[in-house]
């Protein structure tokens, strides 16, 4: 194994982790948008709305987020849709994203007892409060985690906008590799970094959970 390549490759590999980490942040926030307006739509009593929640989770969780990204990529200038790689790398993977987002914060709320809801009514509060002052602070003690875990599937699934060359961690890798033809090491590195993204990631859903238990 070559560690004078690697260290002499590692101040590039930094800063496409920083890439890699501005990519999940702003990918996370639409995620959690879409999944938060996704999970409404599911639980409305218009069933239009209904259906147009369970077709967005339906198209974006039975398709390959690849594919998704080519569309948006590739195909929307045919449309009139003008995006970099970095801006199609954010859209394409934060609806997909959103999509599994919104089914785990649609558990998490339909897991509240119905009970609650009911009584919060009965001390007369409208319906929208009593979702927000009680069944939505209960639903986050059980949503956290599994958000957590979307959280960290999306950080390794940035690793697909290497394919419309967004200059992250995969993307780095696989440049050095044409160059060095040194394969192992330049995966090898690319991994360590991604691993310690997500053990960052990992304490600090781990942390919020337990804040939003005590409370």
């Amino acid at each position: 194994m070559d560690f004078e390549l690697m260290w002499r490759v590692y101040p590039f590999f930094l800063q496409a982790a920083w890439v890699t980490i501005v990519l999940s942040v702003l990918t996370a926030i639409l995620g959690l948008t879409c999944g938060s307006l996704g999970a409404a739509a599911r639980l409305s009593r218009h069933a239009i709305l209904r259906f147009i929640g369970a077709a967005y989770v339906s198209v974006f969780r039975g398709t390959p987020a690849l594919i998704q990204l080519f569309i948006l990529y590739f195909g929307g200038p045919q449309i009139g849709i003008q995006l970099n790689a970095f801006q199609a790398g954010v859209i394409g993977l934060g609806v997909n994203i959103g999509a599994y987002m919104t089914e785990t914060i649609r558990g998490a709320i339909v897991a509240v007892d119905k009970g609650q809801m009911e009584a919060a009514r009965t001390l007369g509060l409208s319906k929208f409060q009593a979702m927000r002052k009680v069944v939505l602070p209960q639903a986050m003690r059980l949503m956290v985690r599994p958000l957590g875990v979307n959280i960290n599937a999306l950080i390794k699934g940035t690793a697909l906008v290497a394919a419309i060359s967004v200059i992250e961690l995969t993307y780095t890798a696989q440049r050095y590799i044409g160059s060095t033809y040194r394969p192992f090491e330049m995966f090898l590195l690319a991994g360590v970094l991604y691993m310690i993204i997500i053990y960052v990631t990992g304490r600090g859903v781990a942390y919020l959970d337990r804040k939003v238990r005590i409370v």
